[in-house]
């Protein structure tokens, strides 16, 4: 008896931080989307297309330096104040760069409802997952390994595409990362859960950005599925 509640004393103890650590993250990440919001209305009103006219390569490494740049303060800061002003400033360039694929699902006579659909469909599976992964017993650590096969595949698929230009292929890189970023979702949650990831911070951080991938790849899909162009 007395064992038992020795077992639950250290449940308890360990469930309270993690706990808090989880609801943290819910609330952080649900302020993130304002300024996503913000940035993806600024984004919809930029040309783009003057960046990558001189050198797409370039362009899309200078785009690459920011969002990696902003990722790597955001962490260095995560333990103060300033961490999740970065992270604010970082989900509002995130925003901004979903202007491109925006503009092009709002050119479809049905643009506006697969934007809708995009993101319920993010809405819903986020929900789905953090509820399997925050109320199952189940540890999804073995998620690991396969989720970094995973990303080596689809990095090395989106520069084949890159030069071959494969629309097929495109849909299929589309497929794997939003399969990809749910199984991340899953395991980051259960991270959490399970004391593993104890800042709430970077775990808002890691999930924004499975759920910025999801939603712009998911919505791609429609586009190539669903889109209109009467």
């Amino acid at each position: 008896m007395a064992d038992n509640i020795e077992v639950l004393g250290r449940e308890a103890s360990v469930a309270s931080p993690t706990n808090k650590v989880l609801r943290n993250t819910y609330a952080l990440l649900g302020m993130t989307m304002i300024p996503t919001v913000l940035g993806a209305m600024l984004g919809i009103s930029i040309n783009f297309s003057f960046l990558f006219a001189a050198s797409p390569i370039v362009a899309f490494i200078g785009i690459m330096a920011v969002v990696f740049g902003m990722s790597w303060l955001v962490a260095k800061n995560a333990n103060n104040a300033a961490g999740i002003w970065l992270l604010f400033g970082f989900t509002f360039i995130m925003g901004m760069l979903l202007g491109p694929i925006l503009q092009v699902a709002l050119g479809l006579s049905n643009g506006a409802q697969l934007i809708g659909l995009a993101a319920g469909g993010t809405a819903a599976s986020f929900l789905t997952l953090s509820a399997v992964a925050s109320n199952s017993k189940r540890d999804f650590s073995f998620l690991g390994k396969f989720i970094t096969i995973g990303f080596v595949l689809i990095v090395l698929a989106i520069l084949a595409n890159f030069f071959f230009q494969i629309p097929a292929l495109s849909l299929t890189i589309s497929a794997g990362v939003v399969l990809l970023m749910s199984a991340y979702i899953l395991y980051e949650i259960n991270q959490i859960v399970r004391g593993g990831q104890t800042n709430y911070v970077m775990a808002t951080l890691s999930i924004y950005i499975s759920l910025h991938n999801m939603f712009s790849h998911l919505l791609h899909l429609l586009m190539a599925l669903m889109g209109g162009n009467d």
